[in-house]
């Protein structure tokens, strides 16, 4: 009689069948991972908005989830949700809409685009980033938190520890507050917004840990991003495009600027979390928004060193292209083998990501969401035995899809990860 393995063991299967793909080995199998994102509302019955804020119940939806699907990894609901609606709502959060508050409660969150900092403004950012963030970039962003504005430099604060805390301090006593009202309300609402996020991060841990006490792996326990991503999402993509002809050189000091901190945010998120992977949306690098010689100018010197100073710390990037990147394959061969996961979307050729990365790192992604939506079961599997025969030869694959799954049919989606856990086996 066969013995059912205890979910520690399911652990350490799942971690070496990961493991074994990542490193460009031959694993029992195709692992599994679908890039679930919101698609647990779907596949419980909630809505975005109760999801938003409910972040328990969104929890309940995607431990069910992944019970029934039985993922090699999962996504963890923490990168999914990383601002729950009470935060957003207690900052005023100018630069998402989110279900309820600017999108249907049955449609997840868009993000708001725009010049958040000025072209001209590059100088006193570099002058002072920190002073920067803080008394432009955050009340231009959090409505809430516009106030901001009225706070002294944060150079002129006292050069101590105790110093510093004792300035942020003033503004909450009574007669510093009436010297500055606005600001000690703004103080008011981060602190309602910390206590919701400490909740909401207390709450993702514990089911990371659930997860994995119940043999699951996340596919990440650490976050960070491009340089040019980062910076672009508050320069906004009008701005940024037009600054790679008209300051080329502030942009890149820039970038130069931002990359220690998106390195220690890599570090010390995945540090923290005792997993090894990190993970990394990449948005704006890819073949549709920019050419390849801005590409290897702009983006790719600073990602590839974010990418080396994460392996060099023993970490493992994910690098998740969310569009096409046909011209970007042959810069990847720069990476270190068997270091990197890299996430296709649909509209890269995997195929030929094969051909030219096959040996050097693991790939991932590319099933169709549009199949997931509306093929029939037989499709799924012919496209999902085709990625297994011609991307899974010799390993060095993992099986997920284009894009996030949030309208995914949940039939569907049981179609898909049966047949690659039975079709998917290397003899």
């Amino acid at each position: 009689m066969k013995m059912e393995k205890s979910p520690e063991e399911l652990y350490k299967e799942r971690e070496k069948r990961v493991n074994d793909a990542i490193q460009l080995k031959v694993p029992d199998r195709v692992p599994f991972f679908p890039f679930t994102h919101f698609f647990a509302v779907k596949y419980t019955g909630m809505t975005f908005e109760e999801a938003f804020y409910d972040p328990d119940k969104f929890l309940a939806a995607n431990k069910k989830m992944n019970m029934d699907l039985e993922p090699d990894l999962y996504f963890p609901p923490m990168f999914v949700l990383n601002t729950p609606g009470q935060v957003l709502e207690a900052l005023d959060v100018k630069v998402f809409k989110w279900p309820g508050h600017g999108v249907s409660p049955y449609h997840t969150h868009q993000f708001v685009e725009g010049e958040y900092i000025k072209a001209d403004e590059y100088d006193a950012l570099l002058k002072d980033p920190s002073d920067f963030l803080m008394r432009t970039i955050i009340p231009r962003v959090c409505g809430a938190l516009e106030p901001f504005t009225t706070l002294p430099p944060l150079r002129s604060f006292r050069f101590s520890y105790l110093g510093i805390v004792l300035n942020y301090a003033l503004y909450g006593m009574p007669e510093v507050g009436n010297a500055f009202p606005e600001a000690a309300g703004a103080f008011e609402s981060v602190l309602k917004a910390v206590r919701e996020m400490m909740k909401w991060g207390t709450s993702g841990l514990a089911f990371d840990q659930e997860m994995r006490e119940l043999g699951f792996p996340a596919v990440a326990g650490g976050f960070t991003g491009a340089p040019f991503d980062l910076f672009s999402f508050v320069r906004g993509m009008r701005g940024s495009m037009l600054d790679m002809y008209r300051q080329p050189d502030k942009l890149l000091e820039v970038m130069e600027r931002m990359l220690p901190r998106v390195i220690w945010a890599g570090v010390t998120t995945a540090k923290m979390s005792g997993n090894p992977g990190v993970f990394m949306g990449l948005h704006r690098g890819t073949d549709t928004f920019m050419s390849t010689k801005q590409f290897e100018t702009f983006y790719w010197p600073t990602l590839k060193r974010l990418t080396l100073a994460l392996i060099d710390e023993g970490l493992i990037p994910f690098l998740g292209w969310e569009e096409k990147c046909d011209q970007r394959l042959e810069f990847l061969t720069e990476l270190p083998k068997g270091k990197v996961i890299c996430f296709f979307a649909g509209k890269t050729d995997v195929f030929k990501a094969k051909e030219i990365l096959g040996n050097t790192m693991c790939i991932a992604g590319n099933m169709p969401i549009s199949l997931l939506q509306t093929g029939t079961p037989e499709q799924v599997k012919d496209y999902a035995k085709r990625l297994i025969d011609v991307v899974g030869k010799d390993g060095g694959f993992i099986m997920s899809c284009s894009s996030v799954m949030d309208e995914a049919d949940p039939e569907l989606v049981k179609v898909w990860a049966d047949f690659t856990k039975e079709y998917g086996v290397y003899r």
